[in-house]
């Protein structure tokens, strides 16, 4: 019995680890993809300037979920297609063809 509660619990503590690793994996990926875009050209400054702005704003998105001490549904769910949403603009701008030259 002991041994059931004590596997139950760690398999939680394992899959919260790995959730929460995930979401910060994610958003690390999307900034080696704008440094990289900026390392190459592919971003202007405005395209640039503008992405890191969306990426703030999706950081204070998550601090004011997490402000009272849980993330309800709606909220994870807003954060997920605001992180969609970004990652899709900096495909497009990068391969829109403007460079920095």
């Amino acid at each position: 019995m002991k041994f059931t509660k004590f596997l139950t619990a760690f398999t939680i503590m394992i899959t919260i680890a790995f959730a929460s690793n995930a979401q910060a994996g994610n958003h690390r990926s999307d900034y080696k993809k704008i440094k990289q875009g900026v390392k190459s050209g592919e971003l202007t400054k405005k395209e640039t300037y503008n992405l890191a702005k969306q990426q703030h704003a999706i950081r204070k998105d998550v601090r004011q979920a997490k402000a009272d001490g849980v993330i309800t549904c709606n909220e994870r769910k807003d954060i997920r297609k605001d992180k969609l949403k970004a990652d899709a603009n900096i495909y497009r701008k990068k391969h829109n063809g403007r460079d920095r030259n």
